[in-house]
């Protein structure tokens, strides 16, 4: 029977930091580099080797010894570090990222561990997704999203006028069945959860002398392959 020998502190730390998903820098407490994890070396673009006693502030512009002292000391009075920052790769290009700073002991119980975490995507979509929220709202179509029993969870402003609805509080005071009530919507709403996707030409009644036509679209919500409720379009044709 194999015997069992544990192995030492440092040696599990090593595998585990391999192992991890975000970039893993250690400094001494001056903010020299001692010891960098795969996952930095496809961050930065270095090996770990070209950073040896190298400054932190090679990695993550800012980070200045006089800085590097300040977060020691905040380390000391027990406070959480984390900072948002740029990291600067090899070729010299930056990128976004989150740097959480901790304290561990490995050639000195100072030393400073600051996992990075590349925040550049998230950045892309959250900036994508206001374009979009800004699009929606300005557009002349009338928008609006229900969950799956059919109330709304969101309106353009073109919708909210069409329908006299003065804000998001009585949006959410209103469902689909309340304000589309003409054949076959009712039965274009389930379609929709199914799958499909419809479209229905309407005659709406009007404040003016002639009542208008109307084409509204109601279409599956999606998040991957679930449908999470609907979307709609009310057009003036």
């Amino acid at each position: 029977m194999p015997i069992f020998v544990p192995k030492d502190r440092k040696s599990l730390f090593r595998q585990f930091l391999a192992g991890m998903y975000d970039a893993v820098v250690i400094t001494d407490p001056n903010g020299h580099i001692l010891e960098i994890n795969s996952r930095a070396e496809e961050h930065f673009g270095y090996q770990q080797e070209e950073l040896l006693d190298r400054p932190i502030a090679n990695l993550i512009p800012g980070l200045s010894p006089e800085i590097v002292g300040r977060i020691r000391k905040g380390l000391d009075e027990n406070r959480r570090i984390m900072i948002d920052a740029n990291g600067r790769n090899k070729d010299g290009s930056r990128f976004a990222c989150e740097v959480a700073i901790s304290s561990i002991d490995m050639s000195d119980p100072d030393d400073l561990v600051f996992t990075v975490r590349n925040v550049e995507r998230r950045r892309r979509i959250l900036e994508l997704l206001r374009a979009k929220e800004g699009a929606f709202e300005v557009a002349q179509s009338a928008l609006f999203t229900c969950d799956q029993e059919g109330r709304f969870t969101s309106a353009n402003r073109s919708f909210r006028e069409m329908f006299d609805l003065e804000d998001d509080d009585a949006l959410a005071r209103t469902s689909f069945a309340e304000l589309m009530t003409d054949h076959p919507l009712p039965e274009n709403f389930q379609k929709a959860l199914d799958g499909q996707t419809t479209t229905t030409g309407l005659v709406a009644e009007s404040d003016g002398s002639d009542d208008e036509e109307v084409e509204i679209v109601l279409a599956p919500n999606r998040l991957g392959k679930k449908v999470r409720g609907v979307v709609g379009s009310v057009i003036k044709v």
